[in-house]
């Protein structure tokens, strides 16, 4: 690859045909925003050479993407592809890249291969200006390629502004939106750009048409009707992007030797990592940089998020589990749900309808009924009965709560935080813990019971 070659990627738009106020390069695909694919598949060739056009919203972006700081641009006012171009042409110049690689930020599944494919044709070719071209049978909003009769390419015209009776028939062949330019060839071509046209906006797609009459040698070469190359511009574009790389990612992973069934209702997003011989069932969910060690088993209609999980543990049906670590045989549900910074050590279990946050349970902790765990930390062989809760937020601020080893929490305990409980303790089932139980201590805390004689009723 040519070390001179830099990339202007355009993420500037709002989308307005998504639907969204987010920006439209934030919309997430399988759990990470459109714009990260982009990034990811750039960043094999062009590491520290990629400059990002934003405008909308663009905080957010930047905030999306900290690896990428120093190399924004903004577009204040958004007046169109062109005009990005523009604002980002001093930082091409500056940079001294010979050529640049210009992309839109709604194309999330273009692989590296495409890039190094173009960049090396076009230089083969030594073209000012390179562009990628589709054939498809739907052309809908996509830029109409129009090509002189020996086949180069004349000019793209934007869709609304296509006019068969002045451009001739299409044959179906339409701009991808990804092009080489040698920088001292267009940069020249840039300032001729105008925005007379139906949608009032500067079009980079123009500069073809400018550099076939200036003389400049452009090319355009055809992939077909590859879907992967589609921008998109939709709910319906991004559902089928999104399907489309499920697929390609589920079919990869068994490939690898996964086991997943009902494979149709599996999502696993691109920044997990699985080992051969893991078992899953769909419905399930695994995102972000979830890892899943040997011998696991995740059931169906579970939902896993950064998390993870130890060789031989279990991950039962229905369970939700955001930012955890899962040690070695451990269990968690069905219907378990661990939320961010909870720890399960080697064979704790996590059971039926218990929520654990921000918690630690050490090994062969035991909780298995209708409890919630939060800010708690848990000593080893502890056993939690069914209806626990520790109490630990009191309108203002969380606290914890320490619990020993080999502790018995009774079924229906209250341990109001902060608050610790020693090791070998016992604590009686329905009491509400206020104050610190001693090691070895039996605690109880609740109300003294009455038997009276029932009232008779009257028939």
């Amino acid at each position: 690859m040519n070390p001179n070659v830099g990339v202007v990627v355009m993420a500037a738009g709002k989308g307005a045909r998504m639907f969204s106020e987010s920006p439209k390069v934030l919309r997430a695909i399988l759990g990470e925003p459109m714009l990260w694919y982009v990034y990811d598949q750039l960043e094999q060739q062009f590491a520290g050479r990629i400059h990002t056009v934003i405008g909308f919203r663009a905080g957010e972006v930047e905030a999306a993407f900290p690896g990428q700081a120093g190399r924004f641009v903004l577009q204040e006012p958004q007046l169109g592809t062109g005009h990005a171009l523009q604002c980002a042409w001093k930082h091409v110049v500056n940079a001294g890249y010979e050529y640049v690689l210009v992309i839109n930020g709604d194309t999330p599944l273009v692989p590296a291969a495409l890039y190094a494919e173009l960049t090396e044709r076009a230089l083969a070719a030594k073209a000012d200006l390179a562009c990628v071209t589709l054939t498809l049978a739907q052309r809908n909003a996509f830029g109409r390629v129009l090509r002189h009769p020996d086949g180069s390419v004349a000019a793209v015209i934007e869709a609304k502004d296509y006019d068969a009776k002045l451009h001739g028939k299409n044959a179906g062949e339409v701009n991808a939106g990804i092009y080489l330019f040698k920088t001292e060839s267009i940069g020249p071509l840039l300032d001729r750009l105008t925005n007379d046209n139906k949608s009032h906006e500067y079009y980079v797609t123009d500069l073809i048409g400018l550099a076939v009459s200036g003389r400049l040698t452009a090319a355009a070469y055809n992939f077909g009707d590859a879907p992967e190359l589609m921008g998109v511009n939709s709910p319906l574009d991004l559902a089928g992007a999104e399907e489309l790389l499920r697929r390609r990612i589920v079919a990869d992973w068994r490939e690898q030797g996964v086991i997943v069934r009902q494979a149709d209702s599996v999502r696993i997003g691109p920044k997990a990592a699985i080992a051969p011989g893991v078992e899953i069932t769909g419905p399930a969910e695994i995102y972000g940089e979830t890892r899943i060690a040997a011998g696991v088993i995740v059931a169906s209609h579970t939902v896993l998020r950064d998390c993870a999980i130890a060789e031989g543990a279990r991950i039962d049906n229905f369970s939700h589990c955001d930012g955890s670590l899962v040690g070695p045989g451990c269990t968690v549900g069905p219907y378990g749900r661990l939320r961010p910074g909870s720890v399960l050590e080697r064979g704790a279990h996590v059971g039926n309808f218990v929520e654990v946050k921000k918690s630690v349970l050490h090994a062969g902790v035991k909780a298995n009924h209708l409890s919630y765990l939060g800010d708690a930390e848990i000593g080893a062989g502890t056993n939690i009965g069914a209806g626990t809760i520790t109490c630990n937020y009191d309108g203002k601020s969380k606290h914890k709560t320490a619990i020993g080893e080999r502790v018995f929490i009774g079924s229906n305990t209250a341990l109001v935080a902060p608050v610790s409980v020693g090791d070998d303790a016992l604590v009686a089932a329905g009491s509400t813990i206020t104050k610190d139980v001693a090691p070895g201590a039996l605690a109880f805390g609740r109300a003294r019971q009455e038997t009276r004689p029932r009232r008779k009723i009257k028939p």
